[in-house]
């Protein structure tokens, strides 16, 4: 008995997984899309106050799920056994290639900061506005994303073991970047916090406000993302029944005090103006050399390009093993479980990943698109996989006083969550100037992997 409960998680345990799980590479760069689509800073603080909200919806949603059908497996298993093996297949795959499409847009915007170290955007602004470097810039950005993604696909291909002492690298740079973001606070005047105020000279329409809210989520869902993982969590935890709960509206509440603090610093230091205005890249680094100089913003340019290079290593280490567990469910083809004999490396599913996530560069160019692809393919998998527990309610009712976590308010939980997505989702894809080719593109992303799971069934088949 001792043995089975220090096997499980604490309150404590919990509650770190979940804020590690959320904060990443995105409140480094996001605040400028939701910035610049929200006419005042009311909306802008708004999204960000709804992103968490929605986040805890789902959060407590996926750790239900996770109790009824505590399965290896994760998502396929899932949706297996909720609705069909083509829509296991089909999400299962457009999760890989969202996974994909996050690991690119992180690595472009590592290429934005750390081209900052040798062009110090405080130093002088104008170069980027100069059309005539706006190719030049950009062509370095991919570049140094790509060579990122090759030089970590070689660490992985080589054998390296890498996984507990990057993730140990990576909260330590997260936990250094927060406090250096945030410490501006206490050394920022007041000129900026006038900002604060509504900077909108003409009233925006209800309908323009709505569409405005929908696409400051869109860059919010990004950030906010990761706490769908809870859903390998649901049956680990000690006391589930109270510890799930708390350990998410913990969580939760210092993510979003986090990112509010965050977000305020960014304002009264740079300015909601210079965040509204579309020419601004790398608020991080800009904002510690409104405060320290160009020598903070070099150093703080170099720890997120660090923290980059981590997350870019830990998707590639992540993601094969999805892929090598498909193929011993005879989901994908043989192949992707091919080993390198001397290393032990998932050869195939390792090469196939790093290809998709440099096609998806050469493709979308720059983080914006990306973005919108990725949230787009998003929306599938959070809106079918938060509906399961509908289904999943009625199959394992047998569970329900059994000591798992049930959440209150069924079915306002998923319901909020459910709805939030497929708002976000239509906000997309009405968002033509911007967004049309990313929702068309994953709508065919979707349309094609369907197509796939009933081709290869029919190869089994003959």
């Amino acid at each position: 008995m001792m043995t089975a409960k220090t096997n499980k998680l604490n309150l404590f345990d919990f509650t770190m997984i979940v804020v590690s799980l959320v904060i990443g590479m995105g409140i480094f760069r996001t605040p400028l899309n939701v910035a610049q689509a929200a006419p005042d800073t009311f909306l802008f603080f708004a999204a960000w106050i709804a992103g968490g909200l929605i986040a805890l919806c789902g959060a407590l949603t996926y750790a239900e799920i996770g109790s009824r059908l505590p399965v290896t497996g994760g998502y396929y298993k899932v949706f297996s056994y909720a609705y069909h093996p083509s829509v296991a297949f089909a999400i299962n795959c457009v999760i890989l290639v969202s996974n994909a499409a996050s690991l690119a847009a992180v690595a472009l915007v590592g290429g934005e900061y750390i081209t900052a170290i040798f062009i110090p955007l405080s130093k002088d602004m104008e170069w980027m506005k100069v059309a005539a470097n706006a190719n030049f810039i950009q062509t370095i950005h991919i570049i140094i994303a790509i060579t990122a993604i090759i030089i970590f696909y070689g660490v992985n291909l080589a054998g390296l073991k890498m996984s507990a002492k990057t993730q140990n690298v990576l909260t330590v740079i997260k936990i250094i970047l927060i406090l250096l973001l945030i410490a501006p606070l206490f050394f920022a005047d007041n000129s900026a916090v006038n900002q604060l105020a509504n900077q909108s000279t003409v009233s925006p329409t209800f309908k323009e406000y709505i569409k405005a809210f929908g696409i400051g989520l869109v860059a919010v869902s990004f950030t906010y993302g990761g706490y769908q993982q809870t859903i390998n969590f649901g049956a680990e935890v000690d006391k589930a029944a109270k510890n799930v709960p708390r350990g998410i509206f913990l969580g939760i509440a210092i993510i979003v005090t986090l990112y509010l603090t965050i977000n305020y610093a960014y304002i009264k230091v740079i300015g909601f103006d210079t965040l509204h205005d579309k020419d601004t890249k790398n608020i991080a680094a800009f904002m510690a050399s409104k405060i320290f100089g160009i020598n903070a913003e070099r150093v703080l340019s170099g720890f997120l390009f660090l923290s980059v290079l981590a997350y870019v290593n830990v998707l590639l280490m992540s993601n094969p093993r999805v892929m090598y567990a498909m193929s011993e469910d005879n989901i994908l083809p043989p192949v992707f479980k091919k080993r390198n004999p001397k290393t032990d490396v998932l050869t195939v599913s390792l090469s196939v990943f790093a290809a998709i996530c440099i096609i998806i560069i050469f493709w979308a160019k720059e983080f914006d698109r990306i973005l919108s692809f990725t949230i787009f393919l998003d929306c599938f998998g959070m809106i079918l996989s938060a509906a399961t527990i509908f289904i999943l309610r009625k199959k394992t009712k047998h569970l329900d006083d059994t000591g798992i976590y049930k959440m209150k308010w069924f079915p306002l939980m998923p319901l909020v969550f459910i709805a939030a997505y497929v708002f976000v989702a239509i906000s997309i894809a009405l968002d033509y100037k911007d967004n049309k080719h990313a929702a068309l593109t994953g709508i065919a992303v979707m349309a094609a992997f369907t197509g796939l799971y009933f081709f290869l069934a029919q190869l089994k088949k003959k």
